[in-house]
């Protein structure tokens, strides 16, 4: 388990809880170098200042805010630790909801909360009447020089934060009009089948990640000088539609498409 990344209290009502807050999730992406295309040799990124006519590292920099057009106020790490919020320590609690109110869209980061063992009681009696209820935590954290709006939930002993983006970040979707065709009645039934022969649980140890064994083989053929074959275009013409349904819900239900 990473370190916690930051300790406060979950606040709600008259009750402060103390915890510690660890990342829940990291993406795993490859990454790839930027080489100088003539020679193929990693570059050195370096910082230059007009103003004095030279280069300089990171290490000589400092975090400025804009007050005007190019003046500056210097803000470090200590300067931030001092900002007079009450969310900086604190996950406070402005409400309880449905959890199934809550659309999926508004959801973008999972963080893991446990108590401190002074806190062991009250969370424990938190997370159990969430779960009761069917409720979530409506809360308000700030870390990462932002607050965040959160959805506190119960999840297994423990509880989970999943930041969540604002209504003013959600993209607007209204200009979105998708063309409405009718359909029959049999072909409606046939795609209610075809999603109940697919149903399943959900296991996510089931579903892995196979693009970067994909770009292995991709490097590995290229060293070796052997041609590189994409995969084809997934065919998107429509064609027969009842029978394009009756064929996936006999695949899979495993049986032989009948001809």
């Amino acid at each position: 388990m990473p370190k916690a990344f930051w300790k406060g209290v979950i606040s709600f009502g008259l009750v402060a809880i103390p915890v510690k807050m660890y990342v829940a999730a990291e993406s795993k992406q490859i990454s790839f170098h930027l080489l100088h295309k003539k020679c193929l040799t990693r570059p050195k990124q370096v910082l230059h200042c007009e103003t004095d006519n030279e280069y300089f590292s990171s290490k000589d920099t400092v975090r400025g805010y804009e007050i005007a057009k190019g003046q500056f106020v210097v803000v470090d790490d200590k300067d931030l630790e001092k900002v007079p919020i009450r969310t900086s320590r604190a996950i406070d609690i402005l409400g309880f909801v449905d959890i199934k109110e809550i659309d999926p869209l508004y959801y973008y980061n999972a963080h893991y909360v446990e108590p401190e063992k002074l806190g062991a009681k009250p969370f424990r009696l938190l997370k159990e009447a969430l779960q009761k209820t069917g409720r979530a935590g409506i809360a308000k954290v700030s870390f990462q020089r932002r607050e965040h709006l959160g959805c506190l939930r119960p999840f297994e002993d423990i509880l989970v934060l999943h930041t969540l983006h604002y209504e003013d970040e959600i993209q607007p979707r209204q200009e979105l009009t998708p063309p409405r065709p009718d359909y029959t009645e049999a072909e409606f039934n046939m795609a209610l089948s075809l999603v109940k022969a697919m149903a399943k649980d959900f296991n996510p140890r089931e579903y892995k990640d196979q693009y970067e064994e994909a770009l292995k083989k991709l490097v590995e053929a290229k060293i070796s000088g052997k041609k590189i074959i994409a995969p084809e275009t997934p065919k998107t013409e429509i064609g027969d539609l009842m029978a394009a349904l009756r064929a996936s819900v006999q695949a899979a239900r495993k049986v032989p498409v009948l001809k």
